[in-house]
């Protein structure tokens, strides 16, 4: 069952085996993820997207454990788990490749600087730490990704 959960911990393995950037490679599970979710009812997909929050948690302590290093790098299911938060209603599917690969960029961006609090809320142990600061960078990165569906692509 561990090794299962560090699968999933690690965006299928990606961060495990990607020597760089193991948290942009270990997202890729979750654009997939989120592409799939884009065709469900909108309160659907807040209801999945939370319940995927709070399975990552434990998805991450455990791992964390496993991995012996405070929210090492290589766990990347608060990336991938969480990234449909920040496309949330948004109609994926028919849009242009080039909009989905500014999305992600811009989930990409806004996790690495991590705008307050989310930066000080890493400060938290074990999973709920590796977590909560990712729920709100991607929380961030809804607002700017709607404010740039509306803005440039509707």
């Amino acid at each position: 069952m561990k090794k299962l959960v560090l699968f999933l911990a690690t965006g299928c393995g990606l961060g495990l085996f990607v020597p760089f950037a193991p948290g942009t490679f270990g997202s890729l599970p979750g654009v997939a993820l989120a592409w799939w979710m884009a065709s469900w009812a909108s309160s659907t997909q807040v209801i999945a997207a939370l319940l995927l929050a709070v399975a990552a948690i434990p998805v991450c302590s455990v791992a964390e454990e496993m991995l012996g290093v405070k929210d090492d790098g290589r766990i990347t299911a608060d990336e991938w788990m969480l990234y449909p938060i920040a496309v949330l209603g948004l109609p994926l599917q028919s849009l242009p490749f080039w909009a989905l690969a500014v999305f992600f960029a811009v989930v990409r961006l806004v996790d690495i600087v991590k705008p307050p609090p989310a930066r000080q809320l890493q400060a938290f142990h074990g999973g709920f730490g590796i977590v909560i600061d990712d729920f709100f960078a991607n929380l961030y990165s809804l607002a700017i990704n709607w404010t740039i569906y509306i803005v440039f692509i509707k």
